[in-house]
């Protein structure tokens, strides 16, 4: 992530804190905060989803009349025939009159590409009008996720309530290298359980004490690192399950952690959303009073 912030450092304990010009610190994290809020308020960002279908093995009828297997209201009465077959590929036959697109394409048939298949690609995305589905695979589990950009919870978002920007808590950390093939098991609000490579612990000291933390490279080739945690504000003043924190990778032995930037999972917007929870080893016994709050809108972890 691009870096506006001009700082000077001083050494405690062999950590740093970073006390970066406030204004330009103040003026990166606002940029990162509206782009954040762009993302999660797009037509097609989180506060869109309206559905998580689970695929049963065989024929799964999908459209808003009482007599399919996933009722949905705003498509239309009989989209279509959506089969999981016994290979775990999921092929799609629209309804003759169904006026979606797969792809943006008028097919009346396709087999899905799922999000894992896609890699760094795209899974294959069907829509008609406001409303979309692509096929997620979660520990070979197949859905159906569900968005439609005049959800309720994106005509009627509540907008993001935060701490105040803080530059102590934009902290400059010794980075330890990971051992070979290190990894970390998080579980998730669907109750299944992902395993992460770990590339290194982020050690840090705040109030004269010394925490460690651990990123994960959530897909391989990204540019970024992946924090989920919790702390003693979890379920309080911030959401329950984690927040999410990216730091960028480590330089001469450091990694910064700007908790100015920890925001609320999809999960805390949605009850349509898979997400990860903190694992023991990033629970902080430390009140992170930076980022976003509890979300106001009124979903509840």
């Amino acid at each position: 992530m691009k870096r506006f912030m001009l700082f000077a450092a001083t050494a405690i304990l062999g950590v740093t804190a970073v006390h970066a010009n406030s204004t330009d610190h103040r003026h990166d994290v606002e940029r990162w905060r509206a782009d954040r809020v762009a993302r999660l308020t797009a037509p097609s960002g989180w506060l869109s989803l309206i559905g998580l279908e689970w695929l049963q093995p065989g024929e799964n009828r999908i459209g808003s009349a009482a007599d399919n297997d996933i009722v949905v209201s705003a498509m239309p009465a009989h989209l279509g025939v959506v089969t999981l077959r016994a290979d775990g590929s999921v092929h799609l036959v629209l309804a003759a009159d169904s006026g979606a697109s797969i792809d943006g394409k008028p097919l009346r048939e396709a087999t899905l590409v799922d999000d894992v298949q896609a890699g760094e690609g795209a899974p294959t995305l069907v829509s008609m009008g406001t409303v979309s589905f692509l096929v997620i695979d979660r520990e070979g589990r197949k859905g159906l996720r569900i968005k439609d950009s005049e959800a309720p919870t994106r005509r009627d978002f509540a907008g993001i309530d935060y701490f105040p920007i803080d530059p102590s808590w934009r902290i400059e950390a010794d980075w330890v290298p990971a051992t070979a093939g290190q990894t970390l098991e998080m579980g998730t609000v669907i109750g299944t359980t992902e395993k992460y490579p770990v590339p290194g612990t982020a050690r840090f000291s705040r109030d004269g004490k010394t925490f460690e933390i651990l990123p994960v490279i959530e897909v391989p080739g990204d540019a970024q690192y992946f924090v989920v945690f919790a702390d003693r504000t979890s379920g309080r003043e911030t959401y329950g399950a984690a927040r999410f924190l990216y730091i960028d990778p480590p330089k001469n032995g450091k990694v910064t952690l700007d908790f100015n930037k920890a925001y609320n999972p999809p999960c805390a917007f949605t009850a349509f959303a898979t997400c990860p929870l903190a694992p023991p080893e990033n629970r902080l016994d430390l009140r992170v009073t930076a980022g976003e709050k509890n979300y106001r809108g009124g979903h509840a972890d």
